[in-house]
């Protein structure tokens, strides 16, 4: 994800130690039920789309932002689907380390044609459920919780 300008001026002074940082990420359907995916240029992972709230934006047009700038797909956030701690930190190539408290929503597509739009992503598509390409874990478990109306948290494993 590009590092929003906020971040940038607390790295000036914080370095790379790790900040625990907001997070959101969209689970968007189109009117066929397919998910939109985007391969990410950082790791070359397929992943649902997500990022950083600016300060003061609220979580749900946040992730209606992201999608938008990631995408060109415009969507209305639905409901929350997930909120959890990310268990690991990330370290990114340039030394600076992150870890987030992820907002998970479903959302659903309202218009614009899934492309490339911005540096973010590799490729974009809409995919069948049943022809995910190979994810982590954590993103299929969104997916999942996004096809439900189950609880809008996650326990994890070996956690009280």
């Amino acid at each position: 994800m590009a590092t929003p300008e906020f971040i940038r001026r607390i790295r000036a002074t914080a370095g790379h130690q790790l900040l625990y940082l907001p997070g959101v990420s969209a689970v968007v359907f189109d009117e066929d039920g397919r998910v939109l995916l985007g391969r990410r240029a950082d790791t070359g992972n397929w992943s649902i789309i997500g990022g950083i709230p600016e300060p003061g934006e609220q979580p749900a047009a946040a992730v209606q932002r992201e999608v938008e700038e990631e995408t060109a797909v415009r969507c209305v956030a639905e409901r929350v689907v997930l909120v959890q701690a990310l268990e690991e930190p990330i370290t990114y190539p340039n030394g600076d380390i992150c870890q987030y408290m992820d907002i998970c929503f479903r959302c659903r597509v309202t218009g614009g044609e899934a492309r490339v739009n911005d540096e973010e992503s590799l490729e974009v598509g809409w995919f069948g459920l049943d022809a995910l390409p190979p994810m982590e874990e954590s993103v299929v478990t969104r997916i999942k919780q996004a096809t439900g109306d189950g609880p809008t948290w996650f326990e994890g494993i070996g956690r009280g």
